[in-house]
This record gives structure tokens, sequence and C-alpha cells, in this order.
């Protein structure tokens, strides 16, 4: 196994060497997406030439990893954020995710007859938080990898197109939206934290920090979000449908969101002490490290999920994802103007 995990490693230093060039820090384009391309051109030029005996450390890095990747990512947040952007951020964002995440799955499922685990990982990567929602729900739900990948890419694709467009629509005036309201908007409706790092860098520092802000509340989200996955989940097996697995129908309970939700405590806590100048708190340089492991975790995940896809099953699943993440894509930035433009003045 050990081989297999050294091999997802160095593919992972590759993702983060390249990723450090200007054209990709330029176009925000995280470690992350980098390793799963990388994962794919392994899987479909060298796979067939390594021994299967690697294949048990890949898939470790795929699950287990996983796992600790997202828990930890719970040390990019904290619940001082909440706080800060109050009701109207909080319902914009919560009706943002629903309606995301159950419209989407309908359209997919029952319009667009997609099957169910590629439905419910494109709407859940448009309506939280991109690629780590997809990540967590795959872990969740034990998809196959080809489908993670699949909607991977439609958040790349859609989210990417959405970090150059607002800034051009709101200096351009078509989005006729207080800095307020623009930060709300872009912070509820952007795919990636990356996406809004970007666009919030855009449009001004009074915007950047609303959007991140309300960004990250978005993140938070994932907890219930894979709660509710996870009860899905088993009814679904329990009623033998396709794709189900684990056919007794247990709740798959995700433990790691507990452990996400702890870790995000845990912050609050040191970020509340540091500013009680105290020595408890965990300094600025630990979290530096502690988000720098983090990100690498998760793109080990991501370059082992690569891996595991062959580009002849990007061609199975067809266009549909990518038209679901078009129809949502439409929706976030439709339905989330008007949430920002009439909705949450209402509520400030």
């Amino acid at each position: 196994m050990l081989h297999g995990v050294l091999l997802i490693a160095l593919f992972s230093c590759a993702a983060f060497y390249i990723g450090s060039a200007r054209v990709f820090t330029a176009l925000s384009i995280s470690p992350l997406i980098i390793g799963i391309v990388l994962g794919m051109i392994y899987a479909n030029l060298l796979r067939m030439h390594l021994p299967e005996t690697w294949v048990p450390g890949i898939q470790f890095c795929s699950k287990r990893l996983l796992r600790i990747g997202i828990i930890l990512y719970g040390f990019r947040l904290t619940f001082q954020d909440i706080a800060a952007v109050g009701v109207a951020g909080i319902t914009v964002d919560a009706i943002i995710v629903a309606v995301t995440i159950i419209g989407g799955y309908f359209i997919g499922y029952r319009v667009l007859k997609m099957d169910k685990d590629t439905a419910m990982l494109t709407s859940v990567g448009s309506g939280v938080c991109g690629a780590a929602a997809v990540l967590g729900a795959e872990a969740t739900m034990r998809s196959k990898p080809y489908k993670t990948a699949v909607a991977v890419a439609t958040v790349v694709i859609f989210g990417t197109v959405a970090m150059f467009l607002y800034p051009v629509a709101y200096q351009s005036g078509v989005l006729d939206l207080s800095p307020t309201e623009m930060g709300i908007f872009s912070g509820a409706t952007l795919h990636e934290v990356a996406h809004a790092v970007g666009a919030g860098n855009a449009l001004g520092n009074d915007i950047a920090s609303t959007t991140v802000i309300v960004k990250m509340i978005r993140v938070m989200m994932l907890v219930p979000v894979l709660l509710l996955l996870g009860v899905w989940a088993a009814r679904r097996a329990r009623s033998g449908g396709a794709g189900a697995e684990g056919g007794k129908g247990k709740v798959a309970v995700p433990w790691f969101a507990f452990g996400f939700l702890l870790v995000i405590g845990i912050n609050s806590l040191s970020v509340y002490l540091n500013t009680l100048s105290t020595p408890m708190g965990i300094p600025s340089w630990g979290s530096e490290l502690i988000n720098y492991v983090d990100t690498f975790l998760l793109t080990m995940a991501m370059v082992a999920l690569g891996a595991e896809t062959s580009f002849d099953k990007f061609k199975k699943a067809g266009a549909k994802p990518f038209i679901l993440a078009g129809i949502l894509f439409v929706w976030l930035v439709g339905g989330g103007y008007l949430l920002a433009k009439y909705l949450a003045p209402a509520l400030m």
C-alpha cells in the first residue's frame, strides 16, 4: 500500500509545483484541480504499466485521506464568520443551497434522465462549495470515482466562468447591486472558495471580505447536507434503487462531518483567544501550516480519484452532467441576483 500512497504523493507534489505557476495563480486554479487532471492522465496512460499491488494505496488516498482532509478544512472557518454577515447572508445561503441541490437533483434525474449519483454530486458541487462538497458527498454516498470526476469537472468549468464574469458585470453596471449586496451575491453563488477569493479581489476590498465570509458560511452548510445525504442513501438502499450499495440500507453516518464541525469550533475558540492576546490560541503560522497540509491531503485525494477515472467513463457519462451544471449556473446567477437585490436588504 505504501507504494501507491507514495505515487499519489509524488503526483500531488507535481500538482503543487505546477499550481505555483503565475498563469494558474492568476486564474485561481488550485492544486486540487490540477491534481485530478494529473490523476486522469495517469489513469489513461500509465495505469496498465504499474503493479496492481499499488491499487490499495491509491484507494486509501481516495477514501481515508479524503475524510481527514475534509475534517482539517474546518480550520479555515469560524463561527465568528456567521455573526459578521448576519441573518441576510445566512438566509440567502440557505435558500441557494437548498434550491440548487433539490432542484438540481430533480432536473437531473427526472428531466434529463441522469443516474441518481451523478445528478446529486453535480447539484451538491454547484450548491455548496465545489470540489470539496463533491468529495464530501462522494465519501457519504460511496459513489463510483468517475462520477465524482465528472461532477468536479462541471464545477471547474462554470465556476471559472463566473469568477471572470462577475467583476466585469458589476463594474459595467449590469449587476445593479450595492457593495454589500454584491458581496452576498458573489459568496452565495460562486462555486469554489478559490473562485470567491479570485472574484472578490477583482471586485475590491470592501466586497471581497463579504464575499469570502458568505462563501465560508456556505461551506459550513456542508455538514447538514452530508447528514441528509446519509439518510437519503440509506433509504435508496432499502428500496433497492439503482446504484444503491450496502443492501441493508443502514444510514451511513458521515462521522467526518462531525469532526469537521468540531474543528470549526476549535478554530473559533482559537481565534477568540488570540483576540484576547493570550498564548493559548493557534498562532498564525500554525494555522497556515495546517491549511497547507490540508490542501496537500485534499490534492492527494483528488489525484487518487482521477487515477480511477478513464476517459471512456467520461464518454459514458455524456453531456448531461454539463447541461445540468449549465442550468444550475443560470439559476445561481439569476436567482442569486434577485435574492441579493430584494431579500437581503429586507433582512439587514
